[in-house]
């Protein structure tokens, strides 16, 4: 695979029986995490955005123009937060929102994004593109107007990143529209991402969940997120 990231000091975790999780239980453990410790969505997009922006600038420097495909709902949001850092940080940041509306959080991480400096505006020739759109809640087939924003999205000669599930993942046959050279999933390795290490490269974000949220999973909380919120993935192989 064509070397698209430097190398990046950051800690990795070893994919085994025992560090990585269903999507259906990954739901479960952003339920808990809300309803039991009191955490907030917005904080965890916060936390998903804030990684993925580090991310981005860890693979390229200023000057580089990034794209974010924005969904309606929290995947997006976190594509936004991305983008209101990123702009802050002297990126240019150009927004791809193939619907019409944005429930509410993400309306408000618009709103923030574009007051930091980013633009709807699709670009041609970004320098990484983003795929914000749906993540581990997208439900199949995809819309027209998704499927054309992907389609377009892959034809990009650029440095793809996913947030999470790549848009067009389907959890049964382990195949995807969007074909990303990065994903970067969230809390925990999934376990369907699994074989996706072969040709891709795979981090986790650390969103902020305290360890009992793992361990009433049967997780161990990655040790990594001690000295960094970004951990690769590497196969046991």
């Amino acid at each position: 695979m064509t070397k698209i990231v430097p190398d990046l000091n950051m800690p990795e975790i070893r994919i085994r029986n025992f560090n990585h999780l269903l999507i259906d239980k990954f739901r479960e453990m952003d339920y808990l995490s809300v309803q039991e410790f009191k955490i907030p969505v917005e904080l965890m997009m916060e936390n998903a955005g804030l990684q993925l922006a580090r991310l981005v600038a860890l693979i390229k420097p200023v000057p580089c123009e990034v794209l974010i495909g924005v969904g309606t709902g929290n995947n997006g949001g976190g594509g936004l937060v991305a983008a209101r850092r990123l702009a802050g940080w002297g990126y240019p940041v150009f927004l791809d929102l193939p619907a019409d509306y944005l429930q509410a959080l993400p309306g408000l991480q618009l709103e923030r994004a574009l007051a930091a400096g980013a633009l709807i505006q699709p670009i041609d020739h970004p320098d990484i593109f983003i795929d914000a759109y749906l993540g581990f809640s997208q439900r199949l087939p995809l819309s027209p107007e998704y499927l054309e924003a992907i389609n377009t999205a892959n034809h990009h000669k650029c440095v793809k990143i996913s947030l999470d599930l790549p848009t067009g993942f389907d959890k049964l046959t382990g195949e995807t529209f969007f074909k990303p050279d990065i994903i970067l999933t969230l809390a925990s390795m999934k376990t369907e991402l699994i074989p996706f290490l072969d040709n891709t490269l795979i981090f986790i974000a650390d969103l902020g969940l305290p360890r009992e949220v793992y361990a009433r999973f049967g997780l161990k909380q990655p040790e990594g997120f001690r000295q960094s919120g970004l951990i690769r993935c590497r196969s046991n192989g």
